[in-house]
């Protein structure tokens, strides 16, 4: 059996919303709802995949969860944590002059 990150679609209320899909995104669409569909027995229609697949695509952005729970400065302003560096020539850590890591900075 396929492993597939959506297991089933809860049946809720919807809201309608219009959205328009690029050709080949809709027809991936209607592939994993035909998959969907195998695998779990029941019709799945495209459409309602989407909104399960935004709510796993947001769930698993980290860099939405953390800017969503930044708190506010005394500005009123979000703060968000930096990211790391790149490279060792960004870190603030530096290796002592001379010393076999410095050399490959």
């Amino acid at each position: 059996m396929t492993k597939l990150k959506l297991a089933s679609i809860d049946d809720d209320k919807p809201a309608k919303i219009t959205v328009t899909l690029p050709a080949a995104l809709h027809r991936n669409l209607v592939a994993y709802a035909e998959i969907l569909s195998k695998e779990t027995g029941k019709l799945i229609e495209p459409a309602k995949l989407i909104a399960p697949m935004l709510e796993k695509f947001i769930a698993s952005d980290r860099g939405f969860k953390i800017a969503r729970h930044a708190k506010p400065n005394s500005t009123g302003a979000t703060s968000v944590p930096k990211p790391f560096p790149k490279s060792a020539s960004e870190s603030a850590f530096r290796f002592p002059a001379g010393s076999a890591q410095s050399d490959k900075i």
